[in-house]
């Protein structure tokens, strides 16, 4: 069944709410949708309800709410992907898949050795872009609440965006060449459904050591994602299936 979300202002109550924009014109014109039809609307408090379609005007599609869902899709923990800026288009890659997987954000970020510079207009642009990735990898993954895509950060930016998770974790090619290495397992052993947790990947190049060490002196845990070296675009899957493994599937 069509999932969309649908903005707070177009719940009139508890009973009613309006698709509008694209969603409207994609219900409508791709989807060939009629009166009585039936469709998922998403509240952005992270509720779901089933929405039977009443009306369809020039602006928007009418619906009545049929049932509130009790759906449960959410990772219990919240994990935010903080990511250096890599080549091409593989942060589009990372947050489509990554939100498929149950990530809650994602922050962007230049580090020292990032390849790939970002001006504002750009920055926008591929924001807004990320945005609409998130959004429809959602809908497609049947989630209940569209990952948050934050503004482009420098280094010291990552630092201050860091200071109010309750775990901080990054992933780093050092450990995983270490014969005895701070493991990922033992990391996750002190995390607690409820809590928030950023993990910290850098770019093509790794991070340099100076970078390693003021995330170390930030309170940063170093841990490595298995025994070998995983792209770039590799490690937020890997984190991101350990911890739905954890949290999700070992009950």
């Amino acid at each position: 069944m069509q999932r969309y979300f649908v903005q707070e202002t177009n719940w009139t109550n508890e009973h009613r709410v309006d698709v509008t924009g694209d969603d409207a014109r994609h219900i409508s014109k791709v989807m060939r949708m009629k009166e009585k039809d039936q469709i998922i609307c998403c509240h952005p408090g992270g509720k779901s309800a089933l929405c039977e379609i009443e009306e369809f005007t020039n602006e928007k599609v009418i619906c009545h709410v049929v049932q509130w869902l009790n759906e449960h899709k959410e990772m219990p923990v919240e994990v935010t992907i903080a990511q250096g800026l890599p080549k091409g288009d593989k942060l589009e890659l990372v947050v489509q898949k990554g939100t498929e997987l149950g990530a809650a954000a994602f922050l962007p970020f230049q580090a020292e050795r990032s390849v790939v510079k970002w001006d504002q207009r750009k920055s926008d642009k591929k924001i807004e872009r990320l945005a609409k990735i998130a959004k429809e990898a959602s809908e497609q993954s049947h989630r209940t609440s569209i990952p948050k895509i934050h503004e482009l950060e420098n280094f010291q930016g990552l630092l201050r965006f860091c200071e109010s998770f309750d775990h901080k974790i990054v992933a780093s090619e050092v450990e995983a060449k270490k014969e005895a290495p701070s493991l990922l397992s033992d990391m996750i052993s002190n995390i607690n459904p409820g809590q928030r947790v950023v993990v910290v990947i850098g770019p093509e190049g790794g991070f340099s050591n100076q970078e390693l060490e003021i995330m170390g002196q930030h309170g940063f845990l170093f841990t490595r994602f298995g025994p070998r070296i995983l792209r770039t675009e590799t490690a937020p899957f890997y984190f991101l299936s350990v911890m739905s493994y954890h949290f999700e599937e070992l009950r």
